[in-house]
């Protein structure tokens, strides 16, 4: 069967490789039909992630049929439409115990760790794959992951209906964190370089949309929260400045919710953080989100319309790595299909 390798940064290639079998009772075969490219997946291709190993089949955002079960599976049926949850843990370190199993002191990631779903088959445990409604298109079943880690940036910053919340990136985690925000009843603006991304992200529902290049941000969301400034800033462009504004401008008893992994320090004092008693709060990968987002899935809750932009075959791979580097604003979601036929 075909997969997409990264061998080393910068260097991708296809290649074939054996067919995945079950080997435990708790095991199921899944076909793959889509996949979506993932900005941790461009890091890995880069070489700038600093968690990932190589060489690595990436990919962790997954939607497939499933083929085949193993003895021991209950919940799954060959036929059934699923997702992938893309983290192994221990269940037994302290963040584990505590609800925290996203960060597990063990911590296995496929597409980071261990090989993902840039391939026909693949095989998971029972206890990491998540039933969708067979209503669902494929490219609405590939987004249930984006927004897991929508819904975890949220639920980290503790989001509460009539906040307002300000959303650093109109990129794809950032459209993800706002609806799920929406969802909560909060008052959402947004900001971006990009007219187009904000013009999308005003369909999905953000209130505000806010251009730095030119709009007064500062001064527009004072005006907007009537000075008080955000509740809770969620920052998904991750660079030292935007971590920077987002402490000097959430509001006080606010939350800043990180979700980058640059490693340059950025120039935070403590007096606006003490002061206005500011809770900064890492957010990575997801802690039981997928039942939550596949639910609003199955309901219609959540709106993917026009999420996906571009699909690709598994082949042509080259291509849509190409059209996210030299054409950023023109992408929202690129995807990959499998198995079209």
């Amino acid at each position: 069967m075909k997969a997409i390798q990264v061998v080393e940064p910068g260097k991708m290639r296809l290649i074939e490789k054996e067919m995945p079998r079950i080997i435990h009772g708790n095991e199921v075969l899944i076909k793959v039909r889509m996949v979506g490219i993932c900005g941790s997946d461009m890091h890995i291709y880069h070489g700038t992630s600093p968690v990932a190993t190589y060489p690595r089949v990436i990919g962790h955002e997954m939607a497939g049929e499933i083929v085949e079960i193993g003895a021991d599976v209950s919940r799954l049926s060959p036929g059934d439409k699923v997702v992938m949850e893309p983290i192994e843990t221990c269940g037994q370190c302290y963040a584990c115990k505590a609800g925290r199993k996203n960060v597990c002191a063990k911590l296995q990631v496929y597409g980071v760790h261990k090989d993902g779903s840039f391939q026909d088959y693949i095989v998971l445990p029972e206890h990491l794959v998540h039933k969708v409604d067979h209503r669902l298109a494929w490219e609405e079943a590939v987004l249930v992951e984006p927004f897991t880690i929508g819904a975890q940036a949220n639920w980290r910053g503790d989001v509460r209906a009539g906040d307002f919340v300000f959303i650093m990136g109109a990129g794809p985690i950032g459209l993800c964190a706002l609806q799920v925000a929406k969802l909560k009843g909060a008052v959402c603006m947004i900001s971006d370089l990009s007219d187009e991304k904000l013009a999308y992200a005003k369909e999905v529902g953000a209130d505000y949309t806010l251009n730095p290049l030119t709009d007064n941000v500062a001064d527009e969301i004072k005006r907007i929260t009537g000075g008080l400034g955000p509740n809770v800033t969620i920052d998904a462009v991750c660079t030292e400045k935007t971590f920077e504004q987002a402490v000097e401008m959430t509001s006080v008893a606010g939350r800043v919710v990180v979700l980058g992994f640059g490693e340059t320090p950025s120039q935070i004092p403590q007096l606006p953080i003490t002061k206005k008693e500011v809770t900064i709060a890492g957010s990575r990968l997801q802690s039981g989100k997928f039942p939550e987002v596949i639910e609003w899935f199955n309901s219609g809750r959540i709106a993917v319309n026009s999420f996906v932009t571009h699909r690709f075959a598994l082949e042509d791979f080259r291509a849509a790595i190409e059209l996210i580097e030299t054409h950023p604003n023109q992408v929202r979601k690129v995807v990959l299909e499998l198995h079209t036929k």
